[in-house]
């Protein structure tokens, strides 16, 4: 073979191989145009699945819950859902769907803090201000949530970190005849249990009368869920996504507490605190109610003026 034809050969299968890759590429791209999808596309799909960003197709899908005639079964009547309903009810469940809930339950002592609140409701009341026990429950959350920062924070969307936030918005579930909505209330660290019972009271005026704003609504770094003033010992509240933790507080009661020497009647507070285990760990958790636990004793910091 003749030292050029070698490299004539080399040339031309070179050649084939471009036009052929160029060939594929196109009929890549013409795919891509018809179809809207691309190889980036279809590399970050991959990666949400791999991370846990999105569901992977087909078997791991969520199963459909049957669909039942109930006519067969008797007289029904079709109720529709409120509007709260329509717009809460999809957002609960993604909330319940994509975070690993996991619920500590504990009892808070406010034997002091309930006899301190009964002298101080009626002075309050002439004020204009309904001293509600909420009020000193959002006050303690606040101390709380300054030593454990990470139960303000929120997962970031690639979920690779941790958005520490500076502010402190505190929600609480309000119950209306539409549904629960959750008013928050805004930098809520820098108010007294006062202020933050008065704002309490005109939030949950303007919800139960529909007129809330959309931007008094928005925000919220913790939620509170206070079930306390219609009963109940202990129950699981959904997280409010993008938030990492949620508090529910059922009704207090008189129980016997050992002393070291003997029972003593104590008012006891059930708390049950959820939490986003994949950014609070079991021992946080305790950690968490525990503070707030010890806060809801301390009355006279609770009462404390913001200077």
């Amino acid at each position: 073979m003749k030292p050029g034809s070698l490299a004539l050969m080399r040339a031309r299968r070179y050649a084939s191989s471009r036009a052929s890759s160029a060939s594929t590429s196109r009929r890549s791209k013409a795919a891509a145009r018809r179809t809207g999808c691309l190889h980036d596309d279809v590399k970050a799909f991959v990666k949400a699945i791999l991370t846990g960003q999105a569901a992977a197709p087909g078997g791991a899908a969520l199963p459909q819950t049957p669909k039942v005639d109930f006519e067969k079964f008797g007289e029904i009547e079709l109720q529709p859902l409120t509007r709260i309903q329509k717009i809460s009810g999809p957002r609960l469940q993604a909330s319940w769907i994509n975070l690993p809930h996991v619920t500590q339950h504990d009892l808070a002592d406010i034997t002091e803090l309930e006899a301190r609140r009964q002298k101080l409701k009626g002075p309050a009341k002439e004020k204009g201000i309904p001293l509600t026990p909420l009020a000193f429950i959002l006050k303690a959350c606040v101390a709380a949530l300054h030593e454990y920062p990470r139960v303000n924070a929120s997962l970031s969307h690639d979920g690779e970190n941790l958005v520490m936030k500076k502010y402190c918005h505190l929600g609480f579930a309000a119950d209306t005849d539409q549904g629960l909505v959750v008013p928050v209330i805004r930098d809520a660290d820098q108010k007294d249990v006062y202020e933050l019972a008065k704002e309490l009271a005109a939030l949950s005026l303007a919800a139960r009368e529909g007129k809330l704003k959309a931007e008094q609504m928005q925000g919220a770094t913790f939620t509170v869920s206070s079930l306390g003033g219609i009963g109940g010992t202990a129950f699981t509240p959904i997280i409010n996504s993008p938030e990492v933790a949620i508090l529910g507080v059922s009704r207090h009661s008189m129980q016997p507490v050992w002393n070291g020497e003997k029972f003593r009647p104590r008012l006891m507070l059930p708390l049950s605190f959820s939490y986003d285990h994949r950014v609070i760990d079991g021992a946080m958790a305790v950690r968490f109610t525990t503070f707030l636990g010890e806060a809801l004793g301390d009355v006279d910091s609770l009462l404390q003026a913001i200077p």
